[in-house]
């Protein structure tokens, strides 16, 4: 059967939907410039492998639209989904031509790519670039760490709470999906992805959706998307106290 074909529009840099959340922004005009003649679009349709774990990279590249996930494969084949990666955030290591992961498009997405070589050369001349990827890199190990508290400490209904709190944040605040003072938000994952994610069963993710959307938490409009009437009524389902700690 032919692929279907993925269509996003395709923008300059200084009007691009990521530009002041992506590796380019702090890039003054002349940065961008730069960044315009090496870069080139990739658009993956949902479900479609963008690269194999241990496969040579050639390119780094930022999510533009959609959202792509991580996961790793164990000696006797199980699968763990170890990452997201959403909208501006970064994918690739410049001085690293293996990747460790599968990195597969669970929506239909598009990347903003430069290949790897020129890419790191660009590094050396423009710090802009270099600087708010070493931000992008720490930001992405606290996030790591929050997970872990996450997976390790939190109960199933904080465990949904908070990663719906993470889309809404990264998705719904992003791109301006917000009605009367609701955010709204296209859930990436299916529910089976969510419980394998979370570290949950499908029965308990779809239990504790229900008792969110009962106690007016959120509202569930078709399959997939969710509408949140007060993020901070959403948040103190997180189990997270207002310093980003835990109770």
């Amino acid at each position: 059967m032919a692929q279907r074909q993925v269509a996003f529009p395709q923008a300059d840099c200084a009007e691009c939907p990521i530009r002041h959340r992506a590796v380019c922004a702090r890039c003054e005009a002349d940065e961008l410039e730069q960044l315009e003649a090496i870069k080139y679009y990739r658009n993956y349709e949902a479900g479609q492998t963008i690269i194999w774990a241990g496969d040579k990279m050639d390119f780094v590249a930022s999510v533009v639209h959609g959202v792509a996930a991580l996961t790793q494969t164990m000696e006797d084949g199980r699968r763990q989904m170890v990452g997201l990666l959403l909208p501006s955030d970064f994918l690739g290591r410049p001085n690293r031509e293996h990747v460790a992961y599968d990195v597969t498009a669970t929506t239909d997405l598009q990347l903003c790519c430069f290949r790897r070589v020129p890419f790191q050369d660009l590094l050396s001349s423009t710090p802009h670039v270099g600087q708010r990827l070493l931000e992008m890199t720490l930001d992405e190990l606290d996030a790591a760490r929050e997970w872990m508290l996450l997976l390790g400490r939190k109960t199933a209904r904080e465990k949904i709470a908070s990663f719906l709190s993470i889309i809404a944040r990264r998705d719904a605040t992003a791109q301006g999906n917000v009605r009367k003072g609701e955010l709204t938000f296209e859930l990436p994952l299916t529910r089976e992805a969510m419980a394998d994610y979370l570290g949950l069963t499908l029965e308990t993710v779809s239990r504790q959706m229900s008792s969110l959307k009962k106690d007016g938490v959120i509202r569930l409009e078709g399959k997939r998307r969710i509408v949140i009437p007060d993020f901070e009524a959403l948040m103190d389902e997180t189990g997270d106290d207002a310093d980003g700690g835990v109770y």
